[in-house]
């Protein structure tokens, strides 16, 4: 599989963005999917996950101003956040997993090359 995440860019706090992320392979609709960022300096975390059935989590930092969903059609998922803030300026990357892949990035086989998302104040 291979995953290629596009959307970000330099956005003002406030601001809406989507990421996309699309993959390739034919057994898309079986992997978890998942979103994680990493900021300079920090580790690399999760930000959402959605399994193949739908199920959905969200980190608590960006809970109730994101919304994560897929198109097995179109072998895509797409992150989208509102109400951005300067914190939120980091590398995104998507990632794909068997159905066991949870919170960790360790629990992921397959990455994108990120997307840098840079928030101004």
């Amino acid at each position: 599989v291979q995953l290629q995440a596009s959307g970000g860019g330099l956005v003002q706090a406030g601001d809406s963005l989507r990421l996309s992320c699309t993959a390739s392979g034919r057994t898309f609709s079986s992997y978890v999917l998942g979103w994680f960022r990493q900021a300079p300096g920090k580790d690399r975390d999760i930000v959402a996950r959605i399994s193949g059935s739908g199920s959905i989590y969200f980190a608590e930092s960006v809970k109730g101003r994101s919304t994560i969903s897929r198109d097995n059609a179109e072998n895509t998922v797409y992150l989208q956040m509102s109400s951005l803030k300067p914190e939120d300026t980091a590398t995104y990357y998507c990632a794909a997993g068997g159905v066991r892949a949870g919170l960790l990035d360790m629990e992921y086989q397959y990455w994108g090359p990120g997307t840098l998302v840079t928030v101004s104040s």
